[in-house]
């Protein structure tokens, strides 16, 4: 099935596309993705977010694996097809990202990944880890994580992960919960979204640097 997205370019000459899936619980439109696409596009990149096939079929679970991987080839498909040249980085909230990342580790083609909250396992249970298939991954991966993120408890879990792959790193977003809201801080969650585009900014600044990009 087809599935919704939602391409926009930045004001002057783009620097690339960042594609952005939403989380298990939320489509594209929720206001946290609107506010970081918002300021990511201020930074000068194309972005493009879309919706998994479960969210335009009108359910709230997410369906196979598959299905979301196939989604995420196929959009990386479409940005090239449009901008044969440009750089792509994949980025997600929670399983849209770990969804890109399961697709990278079979194949898919990306400059980067990002990551909006990795869900490392499920609330309280540890034992269950979603990260072996990441030292497959070899383009270079960023972790924006919260610190009291229950689904990145204990912390030293995720970090021996991130140690396990090739180039990848950590940023700790303190007292942030898993959509970085932190206790005692009431902020619009497009606010909050918009917060972390400059630490994707710098990321691929870094991760890429004196390459040209268009998009």
């Amino acid at each position: 099935m087809s599935v919704t997205t939602a391409w926009e370019a930045p004001a002057g000459e783009s620097r690339g596309v960042v594609a952005i899936a939403h989380g298990a619980g939320a489509g594209m439109d929720h206001p946290f993705l609107i506010g970081f696409a918002a300021a990511l596009r201020q930074a000068g990149f194309t972005t493009v977010r879309f919706n998994f096939p479960y969210v335009e079929a009108g359910r709230r679970m997410p369906g196979p694996a598959a299905h979301a991987i196939l989604t995420w080839r196929a959009v990386v498909e479409s940005i090239r097809a449009e901008v044969p040249e440009a750089r792509i980085w994949a980025c997600g909230k929670s399983y849209g990202g770990r969804m890109a990342s399961m697709a990278v580790a079979e194949g898919l083609e990306v400059d980067g990944l990002v990551y909006l909250g990795y869900p490392l396992h499920p609330p309280g249970k540890p034992e269950k880890s979603r990260a072996d298939h990441l030292p497959a991954v070899r383009v270079p991966q960023l972790f924006i994580e919260g610190t009291n993120d229950p689904f990145v408890q204990p912390r030293e879990q995720l970090e021996a992960a991130v140690a396990s792959c090739q180039d990848a790193r950590i940023v700790w977003i303190e007292g942030g919960g898993h959509s970085f809201e932190v206790k005692g801080q009431k902020r619009p969650a497009d606010e909050v979204g918009a917060s972390l585009a400059p630490l994707v900014a710098g990321f691929i600044a870094e991760s890429a640097p004196g390459r040209s990009a268009t998009g």
